[in-house]
């Protein structure tokens, strides 16, 4: 083996032989390559069966090259480290290839006419027509769904880190993890059996309550998971100096924790932004524009993507696509929002 391509060891030096920083790019590629190779000469097809064959050759020849010129401690560190990249590559290319999908496929009939207009009289299977209906619908149910859902869960999170003790407290906790894995499909359902009972027609607002629900139980797991980040040192001193509690918690514990607190709040926004099935038990669905969410049937993007798939047709998968595009963007200016207030609101 060249000195370039490994150090010698030295008598009497504490270091061993090493192999070049470089290596595991080589290792990669020639995985890679043989992958194809092997794809090619057994007649696989499918990308995704080349990509799984050059990850286990790659953590394979890691470990052999390694153990062979480092030792085997060396070489199960390094396979450690293999790992980790394989599973980042496994998460991150199919992130990837769906946003390229959306983008490429998105962007087709997305401009400021089918920003600005709704369906009205245009039926699924013909061109034109916009998301201006589902738009404004959407942001009124989110948003009315975050003005009740965001602040119960702060306030319930906030007594089960400061005050909460005894069966009370596990009773509150046991019900939000029971929330937490619950199906939206429940929540829409408990909230039509109420307006069946009540003898409600398909209104907005009754989709924000819906909406609310499954929110909550995001935004006290992630405040309470902020709370107990905080120091007790500063609690501590604050109540050292005669400062009551509950001031203790509005003016130290809550701005030390609140750029998590946004995050986990974004977090919950994105979660019920995409929700399709409370939407179509409760909401309707409806093509004209309606800006009154405590009044007849509405529109939202989730279910208006559903029902433009569901029609079939080019001009609406196209108009589909283009709305998947403008909801994946709607949830990412809030996460850079999100991080904006948590940046702007942290302790100095």
């Amino acid at each position: 083996m060249s000195t370039a391509a490994v150090t010698d060891k030295r008598p009497g030096s504490l270091s061993g032989a090493r192999l070049p920083k470089w290596s595991p790019w080589a290792i990669a590629a020639g995985s890679v390559a043989v992958a194809v190779g092997i794809g090619l000469g057994a007649g696989l097809h499918s990308e995704i069966q080349w990509g799984l064959i050059a990850a286990i050759l790659f953590v394979l020849g890691t470990y052999g090259i390694a153990a062979r010129v480092e030792g085997r401690r060396q070489a199960k560190d390094r396979v450690a480290t293999s790992l980790v990249w394989v599973a980042f590559l496994l998460a991150v290319v199919p992130l990837v290839s769906l946003a390229w999908t959306t983008v490429s496929r998105g962007v087709k009939v997305l401009d400021v006419y089918f920003l600005t207009h709704s369906m009205g009289i245009v039926a699924d299977t013909e061109t034109g027509g916009g998301i201006y209906h589902a738009l404004i619908g959407s942001l009124e149910q989110v948003g009315l769904a975050t003005l009740m859902g965001a602040p119960v869960g702060v306030l319930t999170a906030i007594y089960l880190v400061e005050y909460g003790r005894g069966r009370l407290a596990r009773s509150v906790t046991f019900f939000v993890d029971v929330m937490t894995g619950i199906p939206s499909i429940v929540a829409g359902l408990f909230i039509l059996s109420l307006m069946l009972i009540l003898e409600l027609e398909p209104f907005g607002f009754a989709g924000s309550l819906a909406l609310a629900i499954l929110m909550m139980p995001v935004v006290v797991r992630s405040t309470e998971e902020m709370l107990k980040l905080v120091p007790n040192e500063l609690r501590e001193a604050s109540l050292a100096l005669g400062v009551p509690k509950w001031r203790t918690i509005l003016k130290v514990v809550l701005p030390t924790a609140i750029g998590g607190i946004t995050t986990g709040v974004m977090l919950a926004i994105a979660r019920i932004a995409g929700e399709t099935a409370p939407v179509l038990l409760l909401v309707f669905g409806n093509p004209f524009i309606n800006n009154d969410p405590f009044e007849g049937a509405q529109a939202s993007l989730p279910l208006y993507i559903y029902q433009q798939y569901a029609a079939g047709g080019d001009p609406a998968y196209d108009r589909a696509w283009a709305a998947s595009l403008t909801l994946i963007a709607f949830v990412m200016i809030l996460n850079l929002v999100a991080r904006g207030i948590a940046r702007w609101k942290s302790p100095r």
